[in-house]
């Protein structure tokens, strides 16, 4: 049986401009569950799951975190993405008729074994992200300084997202 189709202003509604700059970290996806509305499963089926890389069991969770103020002739929003051991923030570009342009996991927390990496990431007014990562490790909580990474990345005007 075929799922109706959602008009994507429709999708897009559910993910709120904001003001810049914003900073993503392991917390700020309980601020943007609490005040915005969820998903419908129609949505995520229709808009995000077919761009996700890897597949979505019935643990995983996306919460409509904002979309970016801004951005002519294309629309960019984030989402987290929670899964076992794997959070994620997701920028997403997509054309105003809602092709995707591109996506790229920006910041969050994934944990191999004994190994826990997180990204924080900060987006600021020109629509630059900066992100700054991290390892330590799960039993003894230490950080080593030497898995410790930075880069930029930027969002061009044709929705794409580029290493700067």
């Amino acid at each position: 049986m075929n799922q109706p189709t959602i008009p994507f202003a429709q999708f897009l509604a559910k993910f709120p401009e904001i003001e810049l700059p914003v900073v993503l970290n392991d917390e700020a996806h309980l601020i943007f569950s609490a005040e915005n509305d969820p998903l419908a499963e129609a949505m995520i089926a229709q808009y995000i799951l077919p761009n996700e890389p890897e597949e979505a069991d019935e643990l995983t969770e996306f919460v409509p975190c904002f979309k970016l103020p801004k951005t002519e002739g294309f629309d960019a929003v984030v989402y987290w993405r929670a899964g076992l051991m794997n959070y994620q923030y997701v920028l997403v570009t997509f054309a105003k008729k809602g092709e995707l342009l591109d996506r790229r996991v920006i910041a969050g927390t994934f944990i191999n074994g004994p190994t826990i990496t997180q990204s924080v990431a900060t987006i600021n007014e020109e629509n630059e992200i900066f992100v700054a990562s991290g390892q330590s490790n799960v039993q003894d909580d230490t950080f080593d300084p030497a898995s410790s990474t930075a880069y930029e990345l930027e969002l061009l005007p044709d929705g794409l997202i580029v290493n700067n």
